[in-house]
């Protein structure tokens, strides 16, 4: 189940992102810039989903918003014990689902250069690569998908 994420997740998004992005560290050379978020801002301003069980406990989370004509995907994270179930996949079509309700014609989202497994997963996910750069000290790919 996806829900907007509140003030009492914030621990539990900090620990997902610090889990997930973890494994990034080493090839990158510092932490993912995910794993330095604001999370309480973004929670504050309604740009964080979380996918629960049906326990309620929170398995994954996704930052988005709206920018101009598209929606930004700013992170999306699972916890690894949860890899492999399609719970990250959930969470970006809802945030396409979202961006389509809103009218917006595309979703934009960047990830670093190292991780490779996002580099081969949002291809196939409908994405194109748009551009390749470095940007606040990290080596980003940037993608887009178009909603028509």
């Amino acid at each position: 189940m996806i829900s907007k994420a509140n003030a009492g997740d914030e621990a539990a998004i900090r620990t997902c992102a610090q889990q997930a992005y973890q494994r990034y560290v080493a090839s990158i050379g510092k932490a993912p810039a995910p794993m330095a978020a604001d999370f309480r801002a973004q929670i504050a301003a309604g740009h964080v989903y979380v996918h629960r069980n049906s326990d309620g406990a929170l398995q994954g989370f996704i930052v988005f918003y709206p920018a101009a004509n598209h929606m930004q995907l700013e992170s999306v994270a699972v916890l690894p014990a949860m890899a492999g179930q399609g719970i990250g996949k959930r969470l970006i079509e809802f945030c396409e689902n979202t961006a389509r309700q809103a009218g917006l014609a595309a979703v934009q989202l960047y990830t670093n250069e190292k991780m490779t497994d996002n580099l081969a997963i949002y291809p196939r996910l409908g994405y194109v690569e748009t551009d390749r750069r470095s940007e606040d000290g990290f080596g980003r790919v940037f993608f887009a998908k178009a909603l028509c």
